[in-house]
């Protein structure tokens, strides 16, 4: 996943003073944090290239100094990070590539500071320890190589350059004969690259507690109701993505499978806290979704189902002591040669009297379709479903970081500005619908913004989010198959005085470039 931590601030309401204090104070007169004449609703497709097939660009990273684009892929066996020239957005072109096949497995992420370039690379035997290499951006030497914990599935650097920090995601073998620790390295560049990696077992003795408010901890070994070992609940966590606030000192983790938000401080080395993201009720016409792809068409209604918001890419901005994380609610399901967690709702024996329509329900035209978890929903453990939970929220939220309250969700405005467009996949529906996956956030103009990718319809929507309890839709943006990574460059720092995004697709390996007019 594409680091997110662009600095910026929020204008408008929001953030008047501070915003003043950041230009008075760290803004040379000819280097604007912003352009103000720029529009947020004007980008527009400026440039591409396609540099192969699936799974050729899945993260990029950009460094201002070279005006270098570094992009992940694996696609055909390759293993390497393509660079590619971004001086002329409209002619995009691939200078290099580094191939880092003799650092392990699969590169999955990077992130670029201070002429250093962090990828994030899993071991040949993914359950093994992967590695952070540190590469210079000008010549594409090694500086560094960290082993970290398990699958390094997302990398970023602190603000200050001054850290590195991993999700080490520590998905088990898929016949669970290995179960690493899900874990989060942090790496301080100025001790020599040294990496204290942390686990989450000293949360097992709040397993119970942290169940009731949402927490997933399931698969084998894990009994419903029963406590379990600290190791057992340490293997269990799998962190997906990592922002970190604009001071360095504190990062927040999403723990995707577990439906939850951890805490981690980042000077103490110490995870704080773990904050469950509870369910979203799609019984509510603002919440209404379309849950078959068999039903003749694409018709958006409630239904007595619940969505896990299982978020994927996390960002952050900060007002007046308030960290708001912006969250990409994807979804994600456990599926392993020796455990399967997902059923079709027409599989199920629904309890009778929670679902006295449940013939109706299970046809293919209702929720039949509908791919839910079967390890929620059976509160009396009497074999039959009384609550129906599926796999993501198909919607964005902004949670306050410090307590982890929801105070907005963009319910089903996705899902609609898709449809009304043309872009939706109706093949989806009785999965996780559009997708969320990525999240960046930039100020165009005048405007905070934050642009959230879609990996099944294909799409990048753009929201002005001066008000955080109330952002507001300004433009669709189409993409290549299946985006994966989205990278926002402020005007400051772009080869054309124009903010850009740069949305990379995993699907056909295509990235595309945008820019404002």
């Amino acid at each position: 996943m594409q680091p997110l931590n662009q600095l910026f601030y929020m204008k408008s309401k929001i953030l008047p003073a501070l915003l003043a204090l950041f230009v008075i104070a760290s803004c040379d007169p000819h280097d604007h944090p912003y352009f103000p004449n720029e529009d947020p609703a004007s980008f527009a497709e400026v440039g591409s290239i396609d540099i192969g097939e699936a799974g050729a660009a899945e993260i990029s990273a950009y460094d201002p100094f070279t005006k270098r684009l570094f992009t992940v892929t694996n696609a055909g066996g390759a293993t390497a990070i393509e660079v590619i020239d971004l001086s002329n957005p409209a002619n995009l072109v691939r200078i290099a590539t580094i191939d880092v096949t003799q650092f392990g497995g699969n590169v999955n992420s990077v992130s670029v500071s201070d002429g250093r370039l962090a990828a994030a690379i899993e071991a040949t035997v993914k359950t093994d320890p992967g590695k952070i290499v540190v590469f210079k951006t000008s010549d594409y030497s090694v500086v560094k190589q960290i082993t970290v914990g398990a699958l390094p599935d997302m990398v970023t650097f602190s603000y200050d350059g001054k850290y590195i920090m991993s999700a080490n995601e520590g998905e088990p073998a898929t016949d669970y004969s290995a179960d690493p620790f899900g874990t989060v390295s942090i790496i301080s560049v100025k001790d020599d690259y040294a990496a204290t990696t942390l686990d989450f077992s000293s949360f097992a003795s709040q397993q119970s507690s942290l169940m009731a408010k949402g927490l997933r901890i399931f698969g084998p070994g894990v009994t419903p109701g029963i406590t379990i070992t600290a190791e057992r609940f340490a293997k269990d966590i799998e962190p997906e993505y990592v922002t970190i606030s604009s001071d360095s000192r504190t990062a927040w983790v999403t723990l995707q499978e577990n439906n939850a938000i951890a805490i981690i401080d980042i000077r103490s080395k110490r995870i704080t806290n773990i904050y469950p993201l509870g369910f979203k009720n799609y019984n509510l016409d603002e919440n209404a979704i379309d849950p078959s792809d068999k039903d003749g068409g694409i018709f958006q209604n409630k239904w007595p189902i619940k969505g896990m918001y299982e978020p994927d890419a996390i960002a952050v901005v900060e007002d007046r002591g308030v960290p708001y994380l912006f969250t990409a609610n994807e979804g994600d399901v456990r599926e392993w040669n020796a455990y399967v967690e997902s059923k079709r709702v027409k599989d199920l024996t629904l309890d009778a009297t929670a679902f006295p329509n449940a013939a109706t329900l299970k046809t293919d035209a209702a929720l039949g379709r509908l791919n839910v978890t079967t390890t929620l929903g059976d509160p009396d453990k009497d074999g039959d479903y009384d609550e129906l939970y599926s796999f993501g929220a198909r919607s964005f939220s902004i949670w306050n970081g410090n307590n982890g309250q929801l105070l907005f969700d963009s319910k089903n405005d996705l899902e609609k500005r898709n449809i009304t467009a043309g872009f939706y996949d109706d093949a989806r529906s009785d999965d996780k619908g559009v997708e969320p996956e990525g999240m960046a956030l930039g100020y165009v103009g005048k405007k905070p913004i934050a642009f959230v990718g879609m990996e099944r319809s294909d799409a990048v929507a753009i929201y002005d989010i001066s008000n955080p309890y109330n952002p507001s839709f300004l433009k669709l943006l189409h993409t290549g198959d299946a985006p994966e990574g989205l990278l926002f460059i402020p005007a400051k720092d772009s080869p054309t005085h124009h903010s850009l995004l740069v949305a990379s697709a995993e699907g056909d390996g295509t990235i595309k470039v945008y820019q404002t007019n």
